[in-house]
């Protein structure tokens, strides 16, 4: 399954975004349509009422016989020029009577039946709302269409007006809604940060469980994930207690079959003893790795010096018994999340190792270096050559048969070092014999296999 990218509050404020930008507009169509509905329908009643107001004011002149307004309709702008408001009588056979408002223009006509609204372009192409009507007078020969307009411009700046205010007020709105969400899915999510704060002290080894003073569903969770971190502990313990017993059971047996195996044939002998040397091997290889694998999930960070304390005392002194001179430079103060077991296997195997091997004279240095902690041993031993300095780290590889010991030595450092992500070189010395140098990362953890 391929793993979305992206943090969770960003993916829910994009979702609040893409909410708002599609809700917020379609709220403002629909309150803009209503308004331009309503207040269309109310300029309309208005218009209605003056043509009411018109249809009343007509008359037919005794004297003439034609038809005439006897009312100014009670507003003064029909009788300025061009001043928007209009009104207009015609029959479309020669009778024409208009507000002077119109002066010398005329308003257009469709003759149709009943009473009929549009919009329409008047005397300078002002924008008008236009409702006519069209009667058949008994007194006069021909239906007469009486026309009222009125400039729409009122209406449209009214219209405007309202759509600029909503726009500007769902903006706003908007804008304090994102703002309110952000602030929500923040607060929402703090819970989400103080367990993810808490799962990155448990992968650094500061500290053993989760925080449970979380909401209901983060509470259980961390509480489940607070059991599987009990549970592998004890694994992992009880696979180490295992390990150890396990070494110890199959010591003796082992033991005792190389003591007879002395007894053997000659022919025989050899044969048995090289199989017997490599179960041994390979048992001890196996515990070694699993001993220092299952520890390496949850290393905690160790002061190095007071970690290996015990080990270069109890190896300075025999290397005293044996006439060598063990030199130790370790800086203060360093610091290395790993298995403080581990760490005394690693650097005893090796400065064991170089005691073994030395003519008189061993140097151990352990600094810091950028990110990580650099470990060199120096021995002035035979040394090795390029092909045996790579043969060495194969499991069970000896040089030399008549040294005691099985060849895991390095092999088993290889493994940790690896293990913890680091790195495993060796040299040949200043001193003349085998430098060992050992890069590990100082912060990180170590590293998963």
């Amino acid at each position: 399954m391929k793993a979305t990218t992206g943090s969770l509050s960003r993916r829910l404020i994009v979702a609040s975004l893409v909410l708002v930008l599609v809700i917020v507009p379609l709220v403002g169509a629909g309150l803009s349509y209503s308004f331009r509905e309503s207040a269309s329908a109310s300029f309309d009643e208005r218009l209605s009422s003056m043509h009411r107001v018109l249809l009343a004011a007509l008359e037919r002149d005794p004297v003439s016989g034609e038809l005439i307004v006897t009312d100014s309709l009670g507003d003064s702008r029909f009788g300025q020029v061009f001043s928007g408001w209009y009104w207009q009588i015609s029959d479309g056979q020669g009778l024409s009577r208009g507000s002077r408002s119109l002066w010398d223009q005329r308003l257009p006509t469709d003759g149709r039946a009943g009473t009929h609204w549009r919009n329409i372009e008047g005397p300078r192409g002002q924008p008008l709302r236009l409702v006519e009507r069209t009667l058949t007078l008994s007194h006069h020969p021909h239906p007469v269409v009486i026309s009222l307009a009125v400039s729409r411009q009122e209406l449209d700046t009214e219209v405007a007006r309202f759509e600029w205010l909503l726009w500007l007020s769902l903006l706003a709105l908007g804008t304090l809604l994102l703002a309110g969400l952000a602030a929500q899915i923040r607060w929402g999510l703090a819970p989400l940060r103080s367990l993810y704060a808490d799962l990155a002290a448990v992968k650094a080894g500061q500290r053993e469980r989760l925080d449970t003073q979380l909401p209901t569903e983060l509470a259980e969770l961390a509480a489940t994930m607070n059991d599987v971190l009990d549970h592998d502990r004890r694994l992992i313990e009880r696979g180490r207690a295992t390990a150890g017993n396990l070494a110890h059971a199959l010591k003796t047996p082992v033991s005792v079959l190389m003591t007879r195996v002395e007894k053997l044939p000659a022919a025989e002998r050899d044969k048995m003893r090289q199989e017997l040397e490599r179960i041994n091997a390979a048992v001890r290889h196996h515990l070694a790795r699993a001993s220092a694998a299952g520890s390496s999930a949850l290393a905690a960070e160790v002061h190095v010096g007071q970690v290996l304390a015990p080990v270069l005392e109890g190896l300075t002194r025999l290397a005293d018994r044996r006439g060598v001179r063990v030199s130790i430079l370790l800086a203060d103060e360093l610091a290395l999340r790993i298995d403080p077991n581990d760490l005394q296997e690693l650097v005893g195997n090796l400065l064991e190792n170089a005691i073994d091997w030395a003519a008189s004279r061993v140097t151990l240095s352990i600094q810091r270096e950028s990110r990580a902690l650099c470990l060199c041993l120096d021995d002035d031993g035979p040394g090795m050559s390029e092909d045996e300095r790579a043969a060495v780290l194969r499991r069970g590889v000896r040089l030399d048969e008549q040294r005691p010991g099985n060849g895991l030595g390095l092999a088993i450092v290889e493994e940790l070092v690896e293990l913890y992500g680091g790195e495993l070189a060796l040299e040949a010395a200043p001193l003349g014999g085998l430098r060992v140098k050992v890069k590990l990362p100082a912060g990180a953890s170590s590293a998963q296999r």
